[in-house]
């Protein structure tokens, strides 16, 4: 019995050694199924002779003739040019690189058959660098047969050894048990979707005649049949996910309106109805006995947080304990605030415990937290570790989800599990996902959306200005601090690392205190020590700062209504998500706000389009699909965080439309050929599965 291909590692191919193998594996190619699903990028048709006569657009051409000239040029660069001619017309090939050999081979009288693009060059229609043959007389070649691949590849591997490569592979298809069909026969008949193995065979080698146009957009029945298995992979993934989390029960806490009622009648204000709808689901799920696994998006500013406050009363309420956690010291001291000022008149305690909570006051929060003493506690990553116990935890409340992995949000679990149940989660972003991300990276939870903003709220009115205009951006930014507004300006830098993005930050903040030193300036980073960006951002917040300098740091829940313009340095080295939360830091009141994007020319395109998406919106889920068709999911969510950037053959703003019926798909396997879910999963995401590394 022959072995599936996934067993079988590409080393048991001819001439694959351990170095080859090293060069595959950096393009995650480890063994034949690999080999198979690395697919073409593009295909050339080197399938008939075009006569030079013919050639008349742009693209790839098989032409054949004899050499009638061969000379050594010597302009700016040295060059051997060799004019071919076969009857019908005469084309230049152009050699930058060139050995004496090659220069020898190519003498007047040869006959080659070369392939390439041919360009408008010095001496007419020229092909820089083409691949060519030398044909002897009793040569006989035939032309190929299907299109030829062209593969993703890396420095030391040639399309022509992966081609080979490729097709050492494909004659392993014969065997019937090399590439299983898990896909069940119903839902390949619902889908109209073909054989696996003929669609791979398809892919590979497709005959002259396919419609190029079709593959090139990745809309050809044999690639929407691999994608739509992967994409079912993904989803059962999650799928798996949820139930697995799902083994452990939760706890029912129905709503008593004591608390939450007695909190809102202190609220200042009322609760939007999108607040209201949202909080009716929460609240509907969290008295199940099943875990609440329910993301909450909502724009910037739209009240997250206050509806994070009332579903952590309704735990408490039921004598449960409620964590809070916020990716970063800024905001999570946000919160701590936030939930004090709210909870401390109804008698809650409201504890604090982050990576900086150090010696004695570290002691007692852990220890007010086992005894329940803590109701509520908002910290960092720091509550995921495993000192951390809670008496009875009822509630987990995840701040800004994309920053954190899946498998912390499945290290909770193991937090409520000492008590016999686990927690309900809930988790808030304020980064919109687009749907089709929604739909895959987050296909184990149920979503919400706050979709209204608060009466009150002004737009931003967004500026693209170049950082040549530096000194007329300075005039305006003193003369509305000195009309009593306040001001932001961001600092970014291209460098992942933070010290440099510090010092940059730094620097920036001397040179304006220089510019204007009627203004009281403020600087804020991450290798502050918690107590002074506190410190900073109080007085700011109070109003004692005109201006605060600051990195990417303040980027999430930070809220100063007072605060009007905001000033953000080379833009264009954010994502869209990233530059509509930093703008989001604007507008919170009632005055005009502004934000002025100060890119550094010259502008790449995609540069020029992000910017010009933020100008003509402040629509939280127009930006954040428009990030997704320019940046794609890896990028979009965090590579890291996703695996989604590792799909191998699916797109997911491409394949958007197959979504729906994946989800529908993965609910038939599940009912209908549960024992596939499995070989499906480990078929495409092999040991990257979301729920593996926990």
């Amino acid at each position: 019995m022959v072995k599936p291909l996934h067993e079988i590692p590409v080393t048991a191919l001819k001439g694959v050694g351990a170095a080859l193998a090293e060069k595959l594996a950096k393009i995650h190619i480890h063994n034949l199924q690999d080999l198979l699903f690395h697919l073409p990028l593009r295909y050339q048709d080197r399938t008939r002779i075009t006569p030079i006569a013919s050639i008349h657009s742009e693209g790839d051409y098989v032409i054949q003739g004899s050499v009638v000239a061969s000379d050594v040029l010597m302009g700016k660069r040295r060059s051997l040019l060799c004019r071919i001619s076969d009857g019908t017309g005469s084309i230049g090939l152009r050699f930058y690189h060139f050995s004496s050999a090659q220069k020898n081979s190519l003498k007047p009288g040869t006959e080659v058959r070369c392939f390439g693009e041919p360009r408008r060059g010095a001496s007419g229609l020229e092909i820089y660098h083409p691949e060519y043959r030398v044909i002897k007389p009793d040569d006989d070649l035939d032309v190929e047969e299907t299109l030829t691949p062209v593969y993703p590849a890396t420095e030391g591997l040639t399309q022509q050894r992966i081609r080979s490569l490729c097709e050492l592979a494909l004659e392993q298809l014969n065997h019937p048990d090399a590439l299983q069909e898990w896909l069940p026969e119903s839902v390949r008949w619902k889908y109209q979707l073909g054989s696996l193995v003929e669609a791979v065979e398809f892919l590979h080698s497709p005959p002259p005649d396919v419609s190029v146009e079709l593959l090139s957009e990745g809309r050809h029945p044999a690639q929407i049949r691999l994608a739509f298995e992967e994409l079912l992979a993904h989803n059962l993934s999650m799928q798996k996910l949820r139930s697995l989390i799902r083994t452990v029960k939760s706890y029912e806490m129905p709503p008593k309106q004591t608390l939450t009622r007695d909190f809102r009648s202190q609220l200042p204000f009322s609760l939007t109805g999108a607040q209201e709808k949202v909080l009716a689901e929460i609240s509907q799920d969290i008295m199940q006995p099943d875990p609440m696994l329910r993301l909450v998006q909502g724009d910037v500013g739209s009240g997250k947080t206050v509806v994070a406050a009332l579903a952590a009363l309704q735990a408490v309420e039921n004598g449960y304990q409620a964590a809070v956690m916020a990716p970063t010291e800024i905001l999570a001291e946000q919160h701590e605030k936030n939930f004090k000022s709210w909870l401390k008149p109804l008698g809650i305690s409201v504890g604090y415990l982050s990576g900086k909570t150090k010696g004695k006051k570290r002691q007692q929060v852990l220890e007010e937290i086992v005894q329940g003493d803590a109701a509520v506690v908002v910290g960092t990553h720091a509550l995921f570790q495993e000192e951390v116990q809670f008496k009875k935890l009822g509630l987990a409340i995840i701040d800004e989800q994309h920053r954190f992995g899946v498998h912390q949000r499945m290290a909770l679990r193991k937090k409520g599990e000492l008590n016999g149940g686990q927690p309900h989660q809930l988790i808030m972003t304020a980064t919109p996902i687009p749907r089709t991300l929604a739909m895959s990276a987050y296909a184990d939870l149920d979503c919400s959306v706050i979709d209204e903003l608060p009466p009150g709220r002004t737009p931003v009115n967004t500026v693209v200005i170049g950082d040549d205009r530096r000194e007329q951006v300075m005039k305006r930014l003193r003369s509305a601090c000195l009309e009593g507004r306040q001001a932001y300006w961001v600092c970014t830098l291209i460098e992942e690392s933070e010290v440099l993005q510090c010092q940059a930050a730094e620097v920036t903040a001397e040179q304006l205190r220089e510019a204007l030193p009627e203004l009281s300036i403020g600087l804020v980073h991450g290798r502050m020590k918690a107590a002074e960006k506190l410190e900073v951002m109080d007085a700011f917040k109070s109003g004692h700062m005109h201006l605060l300098v600051a990195t990417t740091v303040i980027e999430v829940g930070v809220d100063v209504p007072n605060a009007s313009l905001m000033i953000i340095e080379n833009p264009e080295r954010l994502g869209l998500a990233q530059l509509h939360q930093l703008r989001g830091r604007v507008g919170r009141g009632s005055i005009a706000s502004h934000c002025l994007l100060m890119y550094h020319a010259p502008l790449s395109q995609q540069s020029r389009e992000r910017l010009q998406v933020m100008r003509d919106s402040s629509d939280g889920f127009v930006i954040a699909e428009k990030d997704l068709e320019l940046r794609g999911p890896g990028e979009v969510l965090g590579t890291r965080q996703t695996g989604l950037a590792q799909f191998k053959v699916a797109d997911l703003e491409r394949d958007a439309i197959l979504l729906d019926q994946v989800r529908d798909a993965g609910q038939v396997v599940l009912k209908e050929a549960p024992e596939s879910a499995e070989p499906l999963i480990l078929r495409w995401l092999g040991h990257a599965e979301k729920y593996a590394n926990v």
